[in-house]
């Protein structure tokens, strides 16, 4: 009895090791001021709280509500994050109060309990986000670029952009993506956009997918690891020389 009861009790720290090591999607609350935000924090494989990892603000797209964010994680960001080792962090709209309007107000506030929560590789984090995500993640990333690596929109722009707003991103990569079939008006924006970054020297990229809608298959699922070559590519530096062309 008493070899039985020692077995059980080995298999049951075996189980208990092995599931502490495996990704975790965890949904959490954390009130910002006077706002409560709701958000899920995705945890990759065999996640340990003494390390640094790299980290991904991301924002869903359309209300930005918790459904907006479930959708960007399933589709676009959990798989390749718990597989490469990135935390992802992902909150939804406080008081429906889209993060590139009264929204915004939560940061910096957000980003700094999540740095005091969780070891993050630089203190800094990639920000992404499809339609009003991208344009909701090239905000944030313009009004607190010191807390920013890159900026990925798929699609997206900055809002009510400006020479200030832009050059505050300069610094960053930043990886632009919209459909070929998309029928809002995407794609001047975003194309304008990268080219001035370009000429600040920005390493900034505009990518047209070839017979894409605005909801874009070519960067979910399988294809979903092209974003993470993005925020990997970030290692190599974010500056080119500028472009002097006309």
């Amino acid at each position: 009895m008493k070899r039985q009861l020692l077995m059980l009790a080995a298999i049951g720290a075996a189980l208990s090791a092995t599931q502490s090591a495996r990704a975790e999607l965890v949904e959490k609350h954390m009130k910002v001021g006077g706002t409560m935000v709701q958000y899920k924090l995705v945890l990759p494989n065999g996640y340990d709280p003494a390390k640094a990892y790299p980290a991904i603000l991301a924002f869903g797209g359309g209300p930005q509500t918790m459904n907006t964010v479930d959708s960007v994680l399933n589709r676009n960001l959990r798989a390749e994050a718990e597989k490469r080792g990135y935390l992802v962090v992902a909150p939804a709209a406080p008081d429906d109060e889209l993060f590139f309007e009264d929204g915004a107000h939560i940061f910096p506030e957000f980003l700094k309990t999540i740095l005091s929560e969780y070891k993050i590789q630089g203190n800094k984090f990639h920000i992404a986000g499809p339609s009003n995500g991208g344009i909701a993640a090239f905000h944030i990333a313009a009004l607190h670029p010191q807390y920013f690596l890159s900026v990925t929109a798929f699609p997206g722009y900055m809002w009510q952009p400006s020479q200030a707003r832009l050059e505050a991103i300069s610094k960053m990569c930043v990886f632009m993506y919209v459909g070929e079939k998309d029928e809002y008006m995407w794609h001047d924006e975003m194309r304008m956009e990268a080219e001035f970054l370009r000429s600040k020297g920005t390493v900034a990229r505009y990518t047209v997918e070839k017979g894409q809608p605005h909801r874009m298959e070519t960067l979910a699922g399988a294809n979903a690891g092209r974003l993470f070559d993005g925020f990997e590519e970030t290692k190599k530096g974010c500056q080119q020389a500028p472009d002097r062309r006309p």
